[in-house]
């Protein structure tokens, strides 16, 4: 990949994760950016899109360590197979983390911990969708790869926000993730021009 797309791919993922967080953020926050004059409102989505590019930033650091790692574990493992397999592991502990971690951590009186399960879920659902599409487009090694990565790393990404708890902040840290880690996933095989590589993330 030459630096002309790597160049495209940095800041087409900064615009991407950049407007998502700024349209969560403002609709989170709709009353306050929008009761007062045009300044604080234009100032509010400067504000919104400056922090979410810092998000999308954070994201494409995640995104190529994330390869660097997927380069080692096929190396250190000397199999694909049981390097997805290894990966698959540490799938289910990131989503049994967030699940019981939290709720040991953050539950109140009267909460189940059902509450903590929906979010995780989610994740979970909307990376077996995303895999599916990067599969669908390269190649079967492919899905698990992906999964990993946007069930695994965009958990460690969104670690701040996590320890928080504050759900405007767990919103509006995870909108720009998402959303940047979705766009480099999907994006990177077109750039590259390798469908078919065996076992690409």
């Amino acid at each position: 990949m030459n630096s002309r797309k790597v160049v495209y791919l940095f800041f087409s993922t900064l615009l991407v994760g950049s407007l998502s967080g700024a349209i969560v953020g403002f609709i989170i926050d709709f009353d306050v950016y929008t009761g007062g004059d045009i300044t604080n409102m234009v100032v509010g989505v400067i504000w919104l899109l400056g922090i979410s590019a810092a998000f999308s930033l954070v994201s494409q650091m995640g995104f190529f360590a994330y390869l660097t790692l997927h380069r080692f574990g096929l190396g250190l493992f000397k199999s694909a197979r049981l390097w997805n397999r290894i990966q698959v592991v540490l799938i289910a502990f990131v989503i049994f983390d967030l699940i019981y971690l939290r709720y040991i951590a953050f539950a109140t009186e009267g909460e189940t911990i059902l509450n903590y399960t929906i979010m995780p879920v989610l994740l979970l659902a909307y990376g077996l969708v995303i895999a599916y599409l990067k599969a669908k487009d390269t190649n079967q090694g492919a899905f698990i790869p992906a999964l990993f990565f946007i069930v695994v790393v965009t958990t460690i990404e969104w670690v701040p926000a996590l320890t928080v708890n504050d759900p405007k902040w767990l919103w509006m840290y995870f909108a720009p993730l998402i959303s940047a880690n979705t766009w480099q996933l999907l994006t990177l095989h077109k750039l590259t021009n390798q469908p078919n590589t065996k076992a690409r993330a």
